[in-house]
């Protein structure tokens, strides 16, 4: 077992779920599942401005989300690890998942989001971007 030191009882049981369940019952369709999930959770989660995203972040445990960039249509953003929050060797689709469904729903643009685990350090990037011309 790596030697981590848990926080809580809590944290201990979202690192096994996050970890190694979902990795092992989803299998090679992880990312694309998860996607849809963080869809989904953006869904049942609203938002009622994109400013507000960073501090849901931070509440669920993600991680701190930070605004790198924005043009006319895309964002660019940068998560750090939260309390409960692993980047190694862990999806993070489930967190793109729930900005693109955010951002399409507060911009009214077909939008997806992209993520990725910088391996030099260990930070997630997030693309965002929405077709100005496909409206939802």
């Amino acid at each position: 077992m790596e030697n981590t030191t848990y926080n809580s009882p809590t944290r201990f049981g979202y690192e096994i779920l996050r970890d190694h369940v979902i990795p092992s019952i989803l299998g090679k369709h992880e990312d694309e599942i998860l996607y849809w999930v963080g869809k989904e959770i953006a869904r049942k989660f609203p938002v009622f401005s994109i400013e507000e995203v960073p501090a849901f972040f931070i509440e669920a445990g993600w991680g701190a989300l930070v605004l790198e960039k924005t043009t006319k249509d895309e964002a660019f953003y940068t998560m750090t690890k939260g309390d409960i929050t692993t980047t190694e060797n862990r999806s993070c689709q489930l967190e793109a998942g729930f900005v693109a469904e955010q951002f399409q729903k507060l911009n009214g643009f077909l939008t997806e989001c992209y993520g990725e685990v910088r391996a030099k350090d260990g930070l997630v990037r997030f693309h965002v971007k929405w077709d100005v011309k496909t409206t939802i």
